[in-house]
């Protein structure tokens, strides 16, 4: 990978636009039936011309064999590296929900979840109770209290809500006690270094006294907290490329990795439709855009084939008014795939594509997995999406004599 240092000599403040649209958890995986995968499935005709007009590949966000979380999955699209500067989800939800973070906060993601009366999970998403739900649920944990510690909560939406311990001494090296899995037990927070001792007593009375809360409040009758963190430092977008970056996107934790890198987070609504208007009133003010998209993912995590499907053609319908606005590059693509068979992210390579006035493009005539990997830039990791962009912008200059 080229080096920080090396970018920050050759990137260009240029009047062209960036368009990056990420479909959070778009690749998939083939149906038993048809044989075809959702992007296969969908009736995408605007994908589809960006694709022949333009250049493709897939994208390998972390590695091989390795199912990204969307920290990871969004920050290598972003240019950094997703090893080196992992981020915990706790900390990008406090900062998606407008939380600034202290030096010793420790944030952590809750869900919202369903235990038998056995104490065994039976659904990690409380059947994804709407946001009013959990907003009576924040408010009732509130009354918590240990001796010593501050505690902020907030709603994030839906089952999602962040915790946020602030006292001396804490330390994020500490185990998630969501389990992955239905019919067994949540696991206790555990220290992975002799310092997080101490965090981990405090998040573990803190669950303790949320169970007795919630025992009533099906389904949402227990939490489950992951991502534990801190605040990462790390260089933002408009130092390391010289830009003057938006992100657009109607889920709190999404916004949170957007003011992470250094973008300005535009307020938006909860359609893709809000997203793009969003972008039309402020396209004058910014020369990169990220926007979001969720509902690929949450589809596919559902395991419902159908709705992926239908999510994909939403995105479509509305890209025309996108594509008026003339950006100089836009490039589609997901943080990680999410097929509907596996209803979680996995490790396949995602479909990625670039349109721009420069590009010599490829023979790819379909936005989708399969014909994506047949096109000319190959499989290659999502780290070096960032250099395709700015390079199609013509935001980097030569390199040496």
């Amino acid at each position: 990978m080229i080096s920080t240092d090396l970018i920050r000599e050759l990137a260009l403040t240029t009047p062209s636009k960036i368009v990056l649209l990420v479909m959070d958890g778009v690749g998939g995986l083939p149906d038993v039936q048809s044989g075809r995968t959702e992007l296969e499935t969908a009736h995408s005709p605007n994908l589809d011309r960006l694709a022949a007009e333009g250049i493709t590949g897939v994208v390998e966000p972390v590695g091989p064999g390795i199912s990204p979380g969307s920290g990871p999955g969004h920050l290598a699209l972003f240019g950094y590296d997703p090893i080196a500067c992992l981020v915990g989800r706790g900390a990008l939800s406090a900062l998606g929900v407008g939380f600034t973070l202290e030096r010793e906060d420790v944030a952590a993601r809750i869900n919202f979840a369903t235990v038998d009366a056995e104490g065994r999970v039976t659904d990690r998403r409380a059947g994804r109770i709407p946001t009013d739900f959990n907003r009576e649920l924040v408010a009732e944990l509130r009354q918590i209290r240990l001796p010593g510690v501050e505690i902020i909560l907030e709603t994030e939406a839906g089952h999602r809500a962040v915790v946020v311990f602030r006292a001396p001494g804490l330390d994020d090296h500490l185990t998630d006690t969501d389990p992955q899995a239905v019919g067994i037990p949540p696991h206790p927070v555990r220290p992975t270094a002799p310092a997080a001792a101490k965090t981990a007593d405090i998040a573990n009375a803190w669950i303790a006294q949320a169970a007795r809360l919630l025992g009533n409040r099906l389904p949402a009758n227990y939490v489950l907290l992951r991502g534990f963190a801190k605040h990462p430092d790390i260089p933002t977008l408009p130092e390391i490329y010289k830009l003057n970056p938006a992100a657009i996107a109607a889920y709190p934790m999404y916004r949170g990795l957007g003011q992470l890198v250094g973008m300005k987070v535009l307020q938006t609504g909860a359609t893709f439709a809000d997203e793009v208007q969003t972008m039309r009133e402020h396209w004058a003010e910014h020369d990169f855009f990220f926007i979001h998209y969720k509902y690929t993912d949450s589809t596919g995590e559902d395991g419902n084939f159908p709705a992926k499907v239908a999510a994909v053609e939403e995105v479509d319908r509305l890209l025309p008014e996108l594509l008026a606005l003339k950006p100089d590059v836009i490039a589609v693509t997901g943080d990680h795939s999410t097929p509907s068979r596996l209803r979680g992210h996995s490790w396949h390579p995602v479909p990625f594509m670039l349109h721009s006035e420069w590009v010599i493009n490829d023979e790819v005539d379909h936005f989708s997995e399969r014909a994506c990997a047949r096109g000319q830039l190959g499989r290659f990791p999502s780290q070096e999406v960032m250099l395709h962009l700015m390079a199609h912008a013509l935001k980097l200059q030569k390199y040496g004599a």
